[in-house]
């Protein structure tokens, strides 16, 4: 494929020789080079390989295949994307991702309970300061606040953090 050109889409023709006498590569191969350009939970996996018209057994078998052999795993993906998320996103927000990534919710639940209230409260100051120069105490909270909330932090730690970066200011 030349650089700058648009990849096309495999017909149906195409897709049936293809899951029928497996001419292209395999649902593992395909799988192999989706992770290593980024790291991906099994259900997103699932849906770009079926997506790709890979036979259903191939792709169950390929995810299989990656999981037993570590490069596939819902945990430590959770938590790398907990660590991530972070520094600018509240407990709520990230939930809220890891379940549209397809990350079961005792999953996502282990991995948010790694996550350090303090951390987010220090994470949800640092955003006040960014997004609020200049401003201090209920109107601090009246233009900041609603960002916050948006971005997942819960109420109270939006509050605290608008009270120390009130307090803080000379």
């Amino acid at each position: 494929m030349e650089p700058g050109r648009p990849r096309r889409r495999a017909t149906r023709r195409q897709k049936e020789l293809r899951s029928s006498s497996d001419p292209g590569p395999g649902a593992y191969d395909v799988g192999l080079r989706l992770l290593a350009i980024r790291p991906h939970s099994t259900a997103e996996l699932r849906r770009k390989l079926a997506r790709r018209g890979l036979a259903a057994d191939d792709v169950q078998a390929a995810l299989a295949r990656l999981r037993e052999r570590g490069y596939l795993d819902d945990a430590a993906y959770a938590r790398a994307l907990v660590r991530r998320r972070a520094e600018s996103r509240g407990a709520r927000a990230i939930g809220a991702e890891l379940f549209a990534k397809g990350i079961g919710r005792e999953v996502a639940g282990v991995a948010l309970a790694g996550l350090d209230r303090e951390a987010e409260l220090e994470a949800a100051e640092r955003l006040v300061r960014r997004f609020g120069r200049g401003l201090a105490g209920n109107e601090l909270l009246q233009s900041v606040g609603p960002k916050l909330l948006r971005r997942g932090f819960a109420p109270h730690l939006v509050r605290e953090a608008c009270r120390r970066a009130t307090a803080s200011q000379p």
